[in-house]
């Protein structure tokens, strides 16, 4: 289930993720208490890779931190940023 790499990127960003531009967009998560944690991920600057598949979401759900049934959940809207918080601290990932 592939999804756009424009589209992921927009909402990384509106969650929280900061952007950082190298040879690929480079994303790390800033809290909501703007603590900027090693939670971080990443997409190519390729132009040819408009979407970006399976293998890559699985990838970054494992980056961020969450099943891919949440990271789809985090990129397609229906989760909050507080809700993702709330996911981190649940799995044991501390924020602070």
């Amino acid at each position: 289930m592939q999804r756009d790499a424009r589209d992921i990127e927009s909402a990384l960003l509106k969650k929280g993720f900061l952007k950082a531009d190298g040879d690929h967009h480079y994303f790390k998560y800033q809290t909501t208490t703007g603590l900027i944690t090693p939670i971080k991920t990443k997409t190519s600057h390729t132009p040819k890779q408009k979407a970006i598949g399976d293998s890559l979401l699985g990838m970054m759900c494992k980056q961020c931190r969450l099943s891919k049934a949440q990271f789809l959940d985090l990129v397609d809207c229906p989760m909050t940023r507080e809700q993702y918080e709330a996911a981190l601290i649940e799995a044991g990932i501390s924020l602070e």
